[in-house]
């Protein structure tokens, strides 16, 4: 008998034979791994050699999920178990625009925990409540000081390294806005790409009051964390040209210079550095490099060699691909996330990290991003045993307690429904484009191929899964939020499905759509464009969901009118 585990363990020998439940003994064995530990169930009772408090710690959770399996009982056997990877981490965005309710961050973290991963990131830009800065997260309800001492406190019970993280030079539009902080930008006056005028992003690096802000904002944060590293971002400074590679640089080796950063492990996106050897060997010591990427096919084991033979630590830094889906990417997402696992296995990695982002206003629903949090724990944990793990199996057992074993199954295929939609787009769902950017031609450039049929097919997956879910016994705690978030997310992307079909029958446009199709797609959008909102206050602080909404109700206003703006949503 093999009972699927989550992650299923390097070695394990489990009989059909089970016994009562009663507490473990456990003993430290030196000779174990750091979170290594073996398990041995008996009639006589069950023991546990551990390497540290952590491998007791992850022991139990493999008990609690035999245990969970077995109806409160125990099945005979051994396992013998540890990890890959050191640092097996997930990365939250908080900043695009959902921040989540203490009582959300606790539940996911009792639950990455119960996976074994053992670090967690929440990526602020103006999501933290500076004490002298209320005028930027005024309307974004911030987690506080407070509240970061008390979730890293819940993940230190839990060996979850709570790792503050706060992009240090671009993404700070929402900063840049105002105008104290405007003259610190790289383009003050804003910046032009694609034909478009953008507002400021990126803080100049030369800018002596731009690192005296920085540095005065990491002195207030990471006194509220017990962790030994901190996530400094630096990715994307868009408006900084490569002419100027030498200025970032400066500004790495500023940043690695500050004295609110001794003893630290500093943590950096590796896009701008791009594995070159020549700038590999201008950053200071004491950095560790996180590279990044979302679709499969990345040359993670290039990358990480450039790195290894650099001296420098690095991270392998996949995606859960549930960012503009709203139904989530689960192909590319489990294929992204096993490459730069073997990536980082061969070549070095210390660490792999899967990021969650929440781009063009996060309205994936959580549940989309679970699985790819899931198959990181496994694969980092253990990548031969977990190699060719049913990851919808093991949702349904350890992620939703789904007795009826069907929502693992719809997840996946919800998941794997942009791939009825001949072609494809990087980095997003080519089903759903078109509520991002309304002003699109559906059927070319970018989505030349689309058919009908295509699209007929892909409302063939919604139907069945919608109908698959009725059978759903999930016992997990928030299990009818859970359920009525997939459906709304199916209805949602029904609505779009028909959009499609609208566009397609005549020239590809919006604005080509008879207006009485247009008015019946904005009466069915409207009532969801309610219920979003409930969900989303459901789990999530109400800082935030007017810009997430904003997405739907322009394109509630582009099928009411019959306009559209040409460049909506960055296009």
């Amino acid at each position: 008998m093999t009972d699927i585990l989550l992650p299923t363990p390097r070695r394990q020998s489990l009989a059909s034979q089970t016994t009562a439940w009663v507490e473990p003994t456990t003993r430290h064995d030196p000779s174990l791994p750091t979170e290594g530990y073996r398990l041995r169930v008996t009639e006589g009772g069950v023991e546990v050699d551990s390497g540290s408090e952590a491998a007791t710690f992850y022991a139990n959770k493999t008990l609690a999920q035999l245990r969970r399996l077995h109806q409160g009982r125990l099945p005979l056997g051994t396992i013998e178990d540890w990890p890959d990877v050191a640092c097996r981490g997930v990365m939250l965005d908080i900043s695009r625009d959902k921040v989540p309710t203490m009582e959300t961050l606790l539940a996911l973290v009792d639950r990455l925990a119960s996976w074994k991963i053992n670090q967690l990131q929440l990526y602020t830009e103006h999501t933290y409540a500076y004490l002298d800065h209320e005028e930027v997260w005024r309307s974004a309800s911030p987690l506080d000081a407070n509240e970061i001492r008390q979730l890293d406190e819940y993940c230190r019970a839990r060996f979850i390294e709570l790792v503050p993280n706060q992009n240090c030079l671009g993404h700070w539009e929402r900063w840049l806005r105002h105008d104290r902080y405007r003259t610190l930008a790289v383009a003050p006056d804003g910046w032009d790409q694609g034909g478009r005028h953008r507002e400021p992003t990126t803080l100049d690096p030369t800018n002596p009051e731009a690192r005296q802000l920085v540095r005065s904002l990491l002195s207030e944060l990471l006194p509220n964390f017990s962790s030994r590293r901190l996530h400094v971002g630096l990715d994307e400074p868009w408006e900084l040209p490569k002419e100027r590679m030498a200025d970032y640089l400066d500004w790495v080796h500023a940043l690695r210079a500050l004295p609110e950063l001794d003893g630290l492990d500093m943590l950096m996106w590796g896009d701008i550095l791009e594995a070159r050897p020549d700038l590999l060997a201008k950053l200071p010591g004491g950095t560790t490099i996180c590279e990044w990427w979302y679709d499969a096919g990345w040359p993670w084991a290039a990358r990480g060699e450039a790195y290894a033979t650099s001296g420098h630590p690095w991270w392998a830094c996949p995606g859960t691909s549930s960012w503009q889906t709203i139904l989530g990417r689960w192909d590319n997402a489990v294929a992204d996330i096993a490459e730069a696992v073997d990536g980082a296995l061969e070549h070095g990695g210390s660490g792999v990290l899967v990021t969650d982002w929440g781009d063009r206003g996060h309205l994936q629903f959580l549940p989309i991003s679970e699985p790819g949090f899931a198959w990181t724990a496994a694969q980092s944990w253990c990548r031969s045993s977990n190699r060719d793990l049913d990851l919808a199996a093991a949702l349904d057992a350890h992620c939703y307690y789904d007795e009826g074993a069907v929502m693992g199954g719809v997840l996946r295929d919800l998941g794997n429904a942009y791939l009825k939609i001949g072609p494809q787009f990087p980095n997003m769902s080519t089903l759903i484009l078109h509520v991002y950017f309304p002003q699109m031609q559906v059927g070319a450039v970018f989505t030349e191929g689309m058919t009908i049929d295509q699209v007929t097919d892909a409302e063939g997956v919604l139907v069945d899964c919608n109908a698959r879910l009725e059978r759903a016994k999930s016992t997990r705690d928030d299990a009818s939020l859970v359920l009525d978030e997939l459906r709304s997310s199916i209805a949602f992307v029904e609505l779009l499905c028909r959009d499609l079909r609208a566009r397609l029958a005549v020239d590809g446009f919006l604005t080509s759509v008879p207006e009485p199709a247009r008015l019946a797609l904005a009466a069915d959008l409207e009532p969801m464009r309610a219920h979003y909102r409930e969900l989303w206050l459901a789990r999530n602080r109400p800082g935030g969901l007017d810009d997430s909404a904003a997405w739907l109700d322009h394109l509630d206003r582009c099928y009411r009118t019959g306009t559209v703006e040409e460049f909506w949503g960055g296009w």
